[in-house]
């Protein structure tokens, strides 16, 4: 269905779809941050299944604020680990959009892979490591790394999001 999906979605933009590309499952997000749906807030496991799949599977940042003020209309508040789970989603899609396939922070610092077709500037990121050599890397040809200026849990999203914001092209074009 995937393949049937990409072949339609290039057609409709005019390009030729590419049966030699591997099937992609979208970014890889591994933040170790508290990010899940809580049973005690959500008893029922099929729902909490079914809402972790429409999660998952929501394709921008409107889908994700209707799907949120569903959840708090049928089950309340979020809890801070909902919270979480839906703000790395809005991640996952802004690094879908760059063309990032993962997405992995630790406790200081946060790694971005870029896959083969990204619409990021190189430029930007040289700019980046000659302006803070100690804040920014490259790993090998494709993996940028950035130091996280705030450790905790909404420091790391708001971290990652503002590299993400810095990293759109337009933006890229604007600070070059």
């Amino acid at each position: 269905m995937q393949l049937l999906d990409e072949a339609v979605k290039a057609i409709r933009e005019g390009r030729t779809p590419n049966a030699e590309l591997p099937l992609s499952h979208g970014t890889e997000m591994n933040l170790r941050i508290p990010a899940l749906i809580p049973e005690d807030y959500l008893p029922d496991v099929h729902n909490r299944l079914m809402l972790y799949k429409r999660i998952a599977s929501v394709s921008d940042r409107n889908a994700l604020k209707e799907l949120q003020v569903e959840m708090i209309d049928r089950f309340g508040l979020l809890p801070e680990p909902v919270k979480n789970l839906a703000r790395q989603t809005e991640l996952r899609l802004q690094a879908e959009a760059l063309g990032i396939v993962k997405v992995d922070a630790g406790k200081e610092w946060a790694r971005l892979e870029f896959g083969n077709s990204t619409p990021v500037d190189p430029l930007v990121l040289v700019k980046k490591m000659q302006s803070a050599p100690n804040t920014y890397r490259l790993e090998g040809a494709n993996s940028f790394r950035f130091r996280l200026k705030d450790t905790s849990t909404s420091g790391k999203l708001d971290g990652i999001s503002e590299m993400l914001g810095e990293l759109l092209p337009a933006q890229g074009a604007a600070t070059a």
